[in-house]
């Protein structure tokens, strides 16, 4: 198994002590708990608090600026402190935004992380055991009666809604600008994008290019939502739908003299067969001179091991909240996949905005 150099220096060989081993355990065992206070800390202001404070503040101070209780400040300050969030002055009984509390703040993939965990995972998540025995989406009963959460999508309520979308586009919109002179180096006229949810990178492509025509292939939900996302918004008239189901198997994708195939987050959403059929449909409407661009979070292509610790996770949603099935794949997996559809890789880009990889593909 290849990774990258941070990932090898963090995944192949032991670094902690005992008592350190013995304490993230710990941290693991209480990690819920950990989750909720951490989340409260932000949500009731407390951590804004501290960082604009320059001596930090007592907890009585915070009781008089948030309006808790004295009750419920101890609790919040007292279980930060051990999981890191805050520190105390031993002198002063002032507190002070640590490092981690800083980043729970101000990063805004941490916060996108923890609003998407919260407001759609969080209850799923004591599912879990059942979606790895069954390979089925077994904590989305939480949310609502649906086979996967993409059919339910536009049926979400709106909190929800709002923290699955804004995970999703968070890490996509920070790729596409890198992405569309890759997608675009041969100036392509027909371009098809599958699994292109509320259209954002195709009104992207259409302020690009002046002569591409864009067609986007969903279900039949999403291309509803997509529509009123792209109305009235310039270069619209160029963008075409195309509802299916790809999982049908009497279902195609459209034919067509198409230049490009994009596929963006996309094949993460499948399990290993339905990736083969999809990537066979796609090599069926394909000629010598289409190419197709998959771009994906390989866990293993990370610059930063931090990142492949938010995608490895990530894959623990796709098996108890959205299908029972898939998962954000090894690059090798993927490759493997793409061979066995018939297709090679003729070229890999890496560094992708926030930690994609574009695989450029084509017929044999």
């Amino acid at each position: 198994m290849h990774l990258f150099p941070a990932l090898s220096k963090k995944y192949c060989h032991e670094r902690m002590s005992a008592g350190e081993a013995q304490r993230m355990a710990q941290f693991i065992a209480w990690a819920p708990m950990v989750f909720q206070v951490s989340r409260l800390m932000v949500k009731f202001g407390i951590l804004d608090l501290l960082r604009d404070s320059h001596d930090g503040l007592t907890q009585g101070e915070l009781v008089q600026r948030t309006k808790l209780s004295t009750y419920a400040v101890k609790i919040l300050t007292e279980a930060s402190l051990s999981a890191g969030i805050v520190l105390v002055d031993e002198e002063t009984g002032r507190f002070s935004l640590s490092k981690t509390g800083w980043f729970l703040l101000t990063d805004d993939s941490t916060r996108v992380n923890m609003d998407f965990n919260h407001d759609v995972n969080y209850r799923g998540m004591f599912f879990l055991e059942e979606a790895l025995t069954n390979e089925k989406p077994e904590g989305l009963k939480t949310l609502g009666n649906w086979p996967t959460i993409y059919e339910g999508l536009s049926k979400l309520p709106e909190e929800v809604q709002s923290s699955w979308f804004g995970f999703d586009h968070f890490y996509s919109d920070n790729s596409f600008s890198q992405a569309l002179n890759i997608v675009f180096a041969h100036n392509p006229r027909h371009l098809m994008d599958v699994g292109g949810n509320t259209g954002r990178f195709a009104l992207r492509c259409v302020a690009h290019s002046a002569d591409v025509n864009v067609t986007i292939v969903d279900l039949p939900g999403q291309i509803g939502m997509m529509k009123k996302n792209i109305e009235g918004k310039e270069g619209a008239e160029r963008i075409a739908d195309y509802p299916t189901d790809l999982l049908d198997k009497t279902n195609e994708l459209p034919k067509g003299e198409w230049d490009v195939i994009w596929m963006s987050q996309f094949l993460d959403c499948f399990s290993e067969p339905q990736i083969v059929a999809i990537l066979q449909k796609a090599a069926a409407v394909m000629n010598p001179n289409t190419r197709l661009f998959i771009m994906e979070t390989f866990w293993d292509r990370q610059q930063y091991e931090t990142t492949a610790l938010c995608l490895t996770m990530t894959s623990v949603y796709f098996t108890a909240m959205a299908n029972g099935n898939s998962k954000m794949y090894h690059s090798e997996d993927m490759a493997r996949l793409i061979d066995q559809a018939g297709l090679k890789v003729v070229a890999t880009h890496d560094g992708i905005g926030r930690g994609h990889s574009i695989l450029e593909v084509s017929l044999p």
